[in-house]
């Protein structure tokens, strides 16, 4: 069982930046392949960004592409997501997923399927006030 760990949300203004961190209880997040995802109020769970276990690959939301990144830290066993330019339509709960499945995924349509995930966190806030 992997013990998924996000951090790093807050209330911030619009045009404001944040950094959501993603870790595993377990050290053992460097095998997967990892996405977040967001669920605002009254709205379906969504995808925001994945990224392959290797890090080649990433895949983005249209709606955050240019504004969000994500990343890995290879030693510290760790995913980032660089939010920048954060708009209000951006509040939501941020959850961290991780895919240990094989084969490995392939392609957008994949990373962005919530029912590959089987590790997830409790989900973190962020707010943004316009």
């Amino acid at each position: 069982q992997v013990h998924v760990i996000e951090s790093g949300g807050g209330s911030v203004q619009a045009w404001s930046s944040l950094r959501l961190s993603c870790a595993a209880s377990e050290g053992a997040l460097n095998r997967y392949n990892v996405a977040w995802f967001r669920q605002a109020p009254g709205k379906e769970r969504e995808f925001v960004a994945a990224i392959s276990w290797s890090a080649v690959s990433t895949y983005y939301q249209d709606s955050v592409k240019g504004r969000f990144t994500i990343s890995r830290d290879g030693p510290r066993n760790t995913v980032y997501l660089q939010m920048n330019s954060l708009k209000f339509e951006d509040t939501a709960v941020y959850f961290c997923a991780a895919d240990g499945r094989h084969p490995r995924c392939s392609g957008y349509g994949c990373y962005a399927d919530d029912k590959r995930y089987d590790y997830w966190g409790q989900g973190t806030q962020v707010t943004v006030s316009s």
